[in-house]
């Protein structure tokens, strides 16, 4: 089957049945909203937009919905080169280097191919390093989508070889701009239906849309399917509660999905766990955000209880930035599974708290003398290290030493719960610090 079928530059025209959002896709430039300081006299683009058949490879970075697929399709069209494009969610190396033969035959038969990877920062160190060649030799010229900032998400070698252009969200006013063209479009639009908006109701969708285009043409859809002649402010209302919250990384979805996650992992439900771990990464949330989710969790929850829950976390992490998405997600998958069944100790986090409140109650208590380094003459005189008993020495490895200062002799931090390995830590401390001490290290 083929994945990734050749695309002319023109952008397509989209099914009757797909969303109105895909079906207003602007394919002319002069459709194209917002973005004025790209756009507008004297913006970055206009040089790439008046000369025909040549374009630089490009980096477009901005929020989702700011037209980013959009505006380098259309680059791509005035450029005349045959488009291409991938997702880094969805594809692997072997896809970019299918992609690739493909453009070098394209080449020898005169046709340059513009490559667009949408999410390219989803792509890890070694997927980006296989695009380097092509780009360098001009195989392809790579066009790159991506919410993040690139200085960070992108490898120095590829950014040196890219224009690199920032997109705004869209005000208010472009958003507004959208829903009517929608709303007047009888070809891709909803103007068969004559329906008008009231002025409240279209200033809601602006409002609500965040500067996300998708998100106000969704909303649009919706509203439009409750309204008969006129979409008023309750449709919109109504329209949004009725709509799954979408996963946005910097608002309140991200934050609810991430603590429904930990709570589930907390709970020990591998099945919750798991769904909400697909919620995110479906939403485009960075893996390695939840990739150290799980190395916080795997100590702060599941601790001592199992040790290798650690192990796993740090392998899963390893793993991760070696084999990169699409397959990386079953690595995710298995250690969240693994921690959503291990057993459960905060007894590790329980321990540090008390020590730093006792920490701070107490200031700077001094260092026993006997656990002091000595590392010169003067103070071994002084008493340094003098008594120190070395636990090696003794039979068993243990000596019942005093190890706190003095202040807080008797203290108790770490407490091992009853769950998994601590059960069997909490019985070899009792052994070790009851009952006589006769110097030996035994009981």
């Amino acid at each position: 089957m083929d994945l990734f079928p050749r695309e002319p530059a023109a952008t397509p025209q989209a099914a009757p049945d797909a969303p109105l959002a895909e079906r207003m896709r602007p394919r002319r430039l002069e459709e194209f909203a917002g973005q004025a300081h790209l756009l507008g006299p004297g913006g970055p683009l206009g040089p790439l937009l008046a000369a025909k058949g040549k374009l630089p490879s490009c980096i477009f970075w901005g929020p989702p919905g700011s037209g980013k697929t959009t505006l380098a399709r259309l680059l791509c069209e005035r450029a005349g080169l045959r488009f291409a494009a991938i997702s880094a969610v969805l594809s692997g190396v072997k896809d970019l280097r299918d992609e690739i033969a493909r453009a070098e035959e394209e080449r020898r038969r005169g046709v340059r191919t513009a490559l667009f990877i949408d999410e390219i920062h989803r792509f890890n160190k070694a997927q980006q390093d296989a695009l380097l060649p092509c780009v360098e030799r001009g195989t392809v010229v790579l066009l790159g989508a991506t919410t993040e900032n690139p200085s960070f998400e992108v490898i120095p070698a590829l950014r040196s070889r890219s224009r690199i252009f920032t997109l705004a969200p869209l005000d208010e006013a472009a958003i507004a701009s959208i829903v009517r063209r929608a709303l007047d479009d009888r070809e891709r639009g909803l103007g068969e239906r004559d329906l008008g908006i009231a002025p409240d109701a279209l200033a809601l969708i602006a409002r609500i849309a965040q500067g996300d285009a998708r998100r106000a043409l969704g909303l649009l859809e919706s509203a439009a399917e409750r309204a008969e002649r006129t979409i008023e402010r309750e449709h919109v209302a109504a329209a949004f509660e009725s709509r799954l919250p979408d996963y946005d990384k910097g608002g309140e979805a991200h934050y609810d999905v991430i603590s429904a996650f930990i709570k589930s992992l907390r709970g020990s439900d591998p099945d919750a766990a798991v769904y909400w771990l697909a919620r995110m990464l479906d939403g485009g949330e960075e893996p390695r955000f939840v990739l150290r989710r799980l190395l916080i969790f795997a100590s702060e929850d599941v601790g001592n209880a199992d040790p290798n829950g650690l192990v796993v976390a740090v392998a899963a992490a390893e793993a991760f930035d070696r084999v990169g998405l699409p397959e990386g997600r079953l690595i995710l998958s298995q250690a969240t599974t693994y921690l959503a069944c291990a057993p459960k100790s905060n007894a590790s986090l329980r321990a540090i708290s008390s020590a730093s409140a006792a920490a701070s109650e107490h200031g700077a208590l001094p260092v026993p003398l006997h656990l002091r380094n000595a590392p010169t003459e003067l103070l071994r005189e002084l008493g340094y290290a003098k008594g120190y008993r070395y636990p090696h020495d003794e039979p068993s490895h243990f000596v019942r030493e005093q190890y706190l200062p003095d202040a807080l002799v008797g203290t108790r931090f770490y407490e091992p719960s009853d769950q998994g390995e601590e059960a069997t830590i909490a019985a070899r401390q009792r052994a070790r610090w009851s009952g006589p001490d006769d110097g030996s290290g035994e009981r």
